[in-house]
């Protein structure tokens, strides 16, 4: 090596056995497995070489170990973690959609602490079916002849596609061809099914015409797809549900509605313009609706099917509806919920619609409450009026008024990464900036979240 300086700070690299022998990393052994230790070294050294090669002095034995302590600590901590979100996105995509209600949670533990009676039936003594768990109060609610728990509702636009048109026609709106997130597009699904995509009309203005004019002996089926997450204005035309039923009743063909984030209430009961119900879909004449669990409907990730009986029992029966069917704690949740529904108190006990429902007057006490304890530690902190998004998908373009509590900082993105990366103890905090301010919304934040709210936001502003 002509580099007498790197030489010298290699030789000074500890080897791993005799990193190995230190009482430090004997003591971590014996905590986390000697194996996963000794990965951990090898790990550590080869990084510092790599270090000192570039021109680096070589780290202290002390500096050495404490690298090795934080590896281990990495690896042995989950990376799927509880965050605080006061975005206030009610239904955010990235941080795991609706929050269930506790007597969802309290259902799926019970379910996943022991076993169950998934697919067996209790009055008959033998085997039973997965799908009875939730059909009954699905059937109850939506007033539809049948209905069928999948994984998610994509899972369940090609189940249902595969199921009715493969290698046949389906006719669909150019303006209902959407994108939703993840680079999830419907006309991919479609190709995805073998279903053979007929696109008709514009992309602004779609009439009934349209689709009575491709209507073939190869058309397997009419479909509605929701916009999701974007909305058409101007000088458009859609064709509405009505309009295609009658068509296909004239034409004897099937009308699947995928209504994307679904829902069993009527969205103005907050304040909202009016969404589509999953009801309104089956007695428009829908033969198959699809729908999630996981957004308006407020439960666990699901995919749901309802409609016609002899439809529902041909999808039932086609061996993708195994490999996207769903465990035993995800019905479980999936029941609870649904029994909020139906018992009347969705509002009340499912988070999603409790946090639409909350009133501004409401949500103004809680933000001047953070106001009031930040104040007292000297941040120029105010509650200003605001917006508070749906998010998933759902309800593009509506929003709710909010108050928030904004914090004029030197840099809101250094404290927006200090909150997103706190100490081992304490819960991460996403929070929006706006106006060149770092502003939570209470509306996304949960009941009982405030001190750890709180302890966050003091200990980053603490460290600024």
């Amino acid at each position: 090596m002509s580099d007498p300086v790197l030489a010298d700070e290699l030789r000074k690299l500890p080897s791993v056995d005799r990193l190995l022998q230190l009482a430090a990393v004997r003591s971590l052994a014996a905590d986390s497995g000697r194996e996963l230790v000794v990965e951990a070294v090898r790990a550590v050294l080869d990084t510092e070489r790599a270090r000192i090669v570039v021109g680096a002095r070589c780290a202290s034995s002390a500096d050495l170990v404490r690298e090795v302590a934080e590896m281990l600590c990495s690896w042995r901590s989950p990376s799927l973690r509880p965050i605080i979100n006061a975005t206030g996105v009610v239904i955010h995509t990235n941080l795991g959609r609706a929050p269930l209600s506790r007597a969802a949670r309290q259902a799926m533990e019970a379910a996943a602490a022991g076993y169950s009676n998934l697919e067996y039936d209790l009055d008959e003594g033998q085997r039973g079916s997965r799908y009875v768990h939730a059909e009954a109060l699905l059937k109850r609610l939506t007033g539809a002849e049948a209905a069928l728990v999948v994984n998610n509702n994509a899972g369940a636009v090609v189940l249902i596609l595969s199921v009715l048109a493969r290698g046949r026609d389906v006719v669909i709106s150019r303006g209902q061809l959407v994108e939703i997130g993840g680079g999830f597009r419907i006309p991919d699904v479609m190709r995805q099914s073998g279903a053979r995509l007929v696109e008709v009309g514009a992309t602004n203005r779609t009439h009934p015409g349209d689709f009575d004019a491709a209507i073939t002996a190869e058309t397997a089926a009419l479909m509605l797809v929701h916009h999701s997450n974007f909305t058409m204005l101007g000088f458009t035309r859609e064709v509405t549900l009505s309009e295609m039923v009658e068509i296909a009743r004239r034409r004897g063909v099937p009308v699947f509605d995928d209504l994307g984030s679904g829902t069993l209430l009527d969205t103005a009961a907050v304040g909202l313009d009016h969404e589509p119900t999953v009801q309104e879909s089956v007695r428009g004449g829908a033969d198959l609706v699809s729908f999630s669990g996981d957004k308006l409907l407020g439960g666990p990730q699901a995919g749901i099917i309802v409609g016609r009986a002899a439809l529902v029992a041909e999808i039932r029966r086609h061996p993708l509806t195994r490999a996207l069917r769903v465990d035993k704690v995800t019905l479980a949740g999936l029941q609870a919920t649904l029994l909020h529904y139906l018992e009347g108190k969705a509002l009340a006990e499912v988070p999603v619609w409790r946090m639409m429902g909350l009133s501004l007057a409401e949500l103004t006490v809680r933000a001047e409450r953070w106001c009031t304890s930040l104040s007292a530690g000297n941040v120029k902190a105010e509650v200003v009026l605001g917006r508070s998004m749906i998010g998933g998908g759902s309800l593009p373009g509506e929003t709710l008024p909010t108050a928030l509590l904004a914090l004029a900082v030197r840099s809101p993105e250094a404290l927006s990464r200090r909150l997103r990366r706190p100490r081992a103890d304490a819960l991460p905090v996403l929070g929006r900036i706006e106006d060149e301010r770092f502003v939570l919304d209470p509306r996304t934040v949960l009941p009982g979240e405030d001190d750890d709210l709180l302890r966050a936001l003091s200990a980053a502003l603490a460290a600024a």
